[in-house]
């Protein structure tokens, strides 16, 4: 069964480290902040300018002006900093951020991000994507696996219009954990009660498949 938006972020929580500056992307990525686990310190940061975010408010928590990239209403933990959008980008360009996560249109077996526009579609932009791809080393993409349509995510070479390249090393999908090498995916968890033959199927780029799979803990 496909991991739920929810799942995804709890499965892409358990890659952050403690003492990490995390920046989280706009969709499933934002979801992670509320899977950090309790006994690591993560600082959580968003391009519009709040380094500290916590997780989402609860209704008695929530303050209109306190918003993340998504401009969605966020907490701010204890320690946060509120600077303006210069400061937080000269911390992205600077390389100071450890783990960054996105999400995609595409991702291909170059390592290649689409995630900014599809043409003839009304898509919000660019946003931060082009400078945290350029200025961190350890991003991960969450993605649904196939579009709407059944279409995989997942191609030897990206359609739309790039975002950065050879830049993406891991891929979290609602099916699949892959890592990208060598010009391939290399399949290295699937969701619980997903065959590896359904991954297969929606994957249309070269896709490494070792002899044993394990179901990924969600």
């Amino acid at each position: 069964m496909a991991l739920s938006r929810e799942q995804m972020a709890k499965r892409v929580a358990c890659e952050l480290k403690d003492g990490f500056y995390v920046n989280l992307g706009i969709g499933i990525p934002t979801l992670v902040a509320n899977y950090v686990p309790d006994d690591i310190s993560v600082m959580l940061q968003s391009e519009n300018g709040l380094l500290g975010m916590g997780a989402f408010p609860t209704e008695e928590e929530i303050d209109a002006d306190m918003i993340n990239a998504g401009k969605q209403t966020v907490t701010a933990r204890t320690g946060a900093s509120i600077v303006d959008s210069a400061e937080s980008f000269a911390m992205i360009r600077g390389g100071h951020i450890d783990l960054t996560v996105l999400g995609a249109f595409e991702v291909d077996a170059q390592g290649n991000i689409a995630s900014w526009m599809v043409p003839g579609k009304l898509v919000k932009g660019m946003g931060g994507a082009m400078d945290l791809v350029a200025g961190a080393e350890n991003i991960i993409v969450t993605m649904t696996h196939a579009s709407k349509t059944g279409e995989s995510k997942l191609l030897s070479k990206c359609e739309l219009p790039l975002t950065g390249a050879g830049c993406i090393k891991r891929v979290l999908t609602d099916l699949a954990y892959l890592e990208i090498e060598n010009g391939t995916f290399i399949l290295k968890e699937r969701a619980p009660g997903v065959s590896v033959e359904e991954i297969a199927e929606k994957t249309a780029g070269p896709l490494v498949i070792p002899d044993y799979v394990p179901e990924m803990a969600v």
